[in-house]
């Protein structure tokens, strides 16, 4: 039985750059790195970045990663100085920044989890939303 995620591959086109804006501008603390990839670490995620063809999507498929509400901004200027492309702007619960990594893969900081979602989506549900 599944008992929760493991880890996430990302493929990138230059294991370098995206190894030093992983560790440097996000944060991750980085495990171990080869010629064709490296794993880091933040919280209970081990993420993996695999040299590969990046093929970049047009979906809403992104990676959200968590952070405090009083950290929110100054990490948002942070990512902002750091020259990221915001690639969506927030129209949901709790304060969000949707940005793109070294490759275009979707990311986002989030400040809040999916209780506080939740709670927000019972106020104001989505169409033909149901909760369990």
């Amino acid at each position: 039985m599944l008992n929760g995620l493991n880890h996430i591959t990302i493929a990138v086109n230059d294991v370098s750059r995206s190894f030093i804006f992983y560790s440097k501008t996000l944060g991750f603390t980085p495990k171990a790195r080869w010629s064709r990839g490296a794993y880091l670490f933040l919280g209970n995620l081990w993420l993996c970045l695999s040299a590969d063809s990046v093929d970049r999507r047009e979906d809403y498929t992104h990676y959200a990663f968590s952070i405090r509400s009083e950290d929110f901004d100054v990490f948002v200027n942070h990512l902002k100085s750091s020259g990221v492309t915001e690639w969506k702007t927030n129209q949901s619960e709790g304060k969000s920044f949707y940005f793109l990594d070294p490759d275009g893969h979707k990311l986002e900081v989030h400040a809040g989890d999916l209780d506080s979602r939740l709670n927000a989506c019972m106020q104001h549900p989505y169409e033909n939303m149901q909760f369990f």
